[in-house]
Protein backbone atom coordinates (compact mmCIF):
# COMPACT_ATOMS: atom_id res chain seq x y z
CA UNK A 1 0.00 0.00 0.00
CA UNK A 2 1.70 3.10 -1.03
CA UNK A 3 -1.02 5.46 0.22
CA UNK A 4 -2.42 5.46 4.00
CA UNK A 5 -6.38 7.16 4.64
CA UNK A 6 -7.54 8.53 7.86
CA UNK A 7 -4.68 8.60 10.05
CA UNK A 8 -3.90 11.14 12.67
CA UNK A 9 -0.12 12.37 12.49
CA UNK A 10 2.51 13.10 15.06
CA UNK A 11 3.88 16.37 14.92
CA UNK A 12 6.24 16.18 17.08
CA UNK A 13 9.36 13.42 15.36
CA UNK A 14 10.88 10.46 17.42
CA UNK A 15 14.68 11.16 16.97
CA UNK A 16 17.41 8.69 17.33
CA UNK A 17 20.86 8.71 17.14
CA UNK A 18 21.20 12.34 17.47
CA UNK A 19 19.36 12.87 14.57
CA UNK A 20 20.35 10.27 12.44
CA UNK A 21 17.07 8.38 12.56
CA UNK A 22 13.66 9.62 12.79
CA UNK A 23 10.17 9.09 12.04
CA UNK A 24 6.56 10.54 12.10
CA UNK A 25 3.82 8.68 14.17
CA UNK A 26 0.70 7.64 12.17
CA UNK A 27 -2.10 6.15 13.93
CA UNK A 28 -5.44 4.54 12.20
CA UNK A 29 -8.47 4.80 12.83
CA UNK A 30 -8.89 1.28 14.10
CA UNK A 31 -6.15 1.50 16.54
CA UNK A 32 -3.21 0.50 14.48
CA UNK A 33 0.30 2.17 14.55
CA UNK A 34 3.00 2.60 12.03
CA UNK A 35 6.06 5.05 11.78
CA UNK A 36 7.81 6.06 8.63
CA UNK A 37 11.12 7.48 8.71
CA UNK A 38 14.17 7.90 7.57
CA UNK A 39 17.75 6.58 8.57
CA UNK A 40 21.06 8.57 7.67
CA UNK A 41 24.33 6.13 6.63
CA UNK A 42 25.60 4.52 10.47
CA UNK A 43 25.14 1.41 12.06
CA UNK A 44 22.37 1.21 14.38
CA UNK A 45 21.21 -1.29 17.06
CA UNK A 46 17.14 -1.30 18.11
CA UNK A 47 14.78 -3.06 20.38
CA UNK A 48 11.40 -3.77 20.43
CA UNK A 49 8.38 -4.55 22.39
CA UNK A 50 5.93 -5.26 19.88
CA UNK A 51 6.58 -7.71 16.16
CA UNK A 52 7.72 -5.16 13.75
CA UNK A 53 7.24 -5.65 10.26
CA UNK A 54 9.62 -3.16 8.15
CA UNK A 55 9.69 -2.14 4.93
CA UNK A 56 12.05 -0.60 2.96
CA UNK A 57 10.84 2.25 0.80
CA UNK A 58 14.28 3.04 -0.45
CA UNK A 59 17.62 2.27 0.42
CA UNK A 60 20.11 -0.45 0.67
CA UNK A 61 20.82 -1.63 4.36
CA UNK A 62 21.87 -5.11 6.43
CA UNK A 63 19.83 -6.64 8.92
CA UNK A 64 21.08 -8.88 11.92
CA UNK A 65 18.51 -9.97 14.18
CA UNK A 66 18.88 -11.39 17.94
CA UNK A 67 19.56 -14.58 17.56
CA UNK A 68 20.47 -15.34 14.33
CA UNK A 69 23.63 -15.31 12.83
CA UNK A 70 23.97 -14.25 9.77
CA UNK A 71 22.95 -10.48 8.30
CA UNK A 72 21.03 -10.16 5.54
CA UNK A 73 20.76 -7.67 2.60
CA UNK A 74 17.74 -5.92 2.50
CA UNK A 75 17.37 -3.12 -0.14
CA UNK A 76 14.25 -1.07 -1.73
CA UNK A 77 10.70 -2.64 -1.75
CA UNK A 78 12.08 -5.31 0.63
CA UNK A 79 9.60 -6.20 3.84
CA UNK A 80 11.02 -8.26 7.19
CA UNK A 81 9.72 -9.12 10.77
CA UNK A 82 11.29 -8.82 13.51
CA UNK A 83 9.75 -10.08 16.69
CA UNK A 84 8.10 -8.51 19.77
CA UNK A 85 10.69 -8.38 22.82
CA UNK A 86 13.77 -8.46 21.10
CA UNK A 87 16.57 -6.38 19.30
CA UNK A 88 18.20 -6.12 15.64
CA UNK A 89 21.33 -4.54 14.49
CA UNK A 90 21.60 -2.54 11.24
CA UNK A 91 24.51 -1.38 9.13
CA UNK A 92 22.51 1.15 6.70
CA UNK A 93 24.72 2.04 3.42
CA UNK A 94 22.78 4.84 2.08
CA UNK A 95 20.02 7.06 3.13
CA UNK A 96 16.87 4.52 3.52
CA UNK A 97 13.32 5.33 4.38
CA UNK A 98 10.96 2.74 5.98
CA UNK A 99 7.39 2.10 7.01
CA UNK A 100 7.23 0.68 10.11
CA UNK A 101 4.00 -1.60 11.28
CA UNK A 102 3.56 -2.44 15.03
CA UNK A 103 1.43 -5.51 15.72
CA UNK A 104 -0.16 -6.34 18.75
CA UNK A 105 -0.40 -10.43 19.07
Amino acid sequence: MSDFNNIKITKKPNIYFEGKVFSYSLLFEDGSRKTLGVMQVGDYEFNTEEKEIIEITSGQLEILIANESEWKSIESGITFDVPANSSFKLKVAEVTSYCCSYIKE
